[in-house]
């Protein structure tokens, strides 16, 4: 599975995503211009200690994204979308992409991806949701239609014995 975050902005958000991408096995990919600097102490402050455990490959824009990554499917999140997010089949390989935090994705990249777009459904008036929660939602849900291939299913809970 790969996430993609177009010219992200807030150095916390992209450390709370690299942070979920490690606990997924999941790739991430940056398209810059990023609004912060990949090393900031806050990006990695939001990943804790996860962030040396984490595939991140840096893009110099789009192009360079669609160059390197030829014939992948590409989910597109936005609220312009007409479908909902649990509405397609997300393929294991696919990448899942969010735009900036106050703009999303550009419209004329989405316009030429419509049948690849989907939405989160949200209640009234609200702009969007942040951007690591979206992530996290969309995410979970290819996870979960791919079996959580690989991932820890089962925990352990140890009794604790009361005198």
């Amino acid at each position: 599975m790969n996430v993609v975050l177009f010219e992200p902005e807030m150095p916390a958000n992209t450390g709370n995503i690299g942070r979920t991408c490690v606990a997924t096995d999941t790739k991430l990919h940056l398209i810059e211009p990023l609004g912060f600097k990949i090393n900031e102490k806050a990006v990695k402050r939001a990943g804790l200690d996860y962030w040396d455990k984490l595939d991140v490959t840096v893009y110099s824009d789009y192009q360079e994204f669609l160059e390197r990554n030829p014939g992948a499917k590409i989910y597109m999140a936005t609220t312009k979308a007409q479908k909902v997010y649990t509405e397609v089949e997300y393929e294991p390989d696919c990448f899942l992409m969010f735009g900036k935090e106050s703009a999303g994705i550009p419209e004329e990249i989405l316009v030429e991806n419509q049948e690849t777009c989907v939405r989160i459904p949200m209640w009234g008036d609200i702009r969007s949701l942040n951007l690591s929660n979206s992530v996290s939602i969309v995410l979970y849900e290819a996870l979960r239609q791919n079996g959580f291939e690989k991932m820890t299913m089962k925990g352990d809970l140890h009794r604790l014995h009361w005198k």
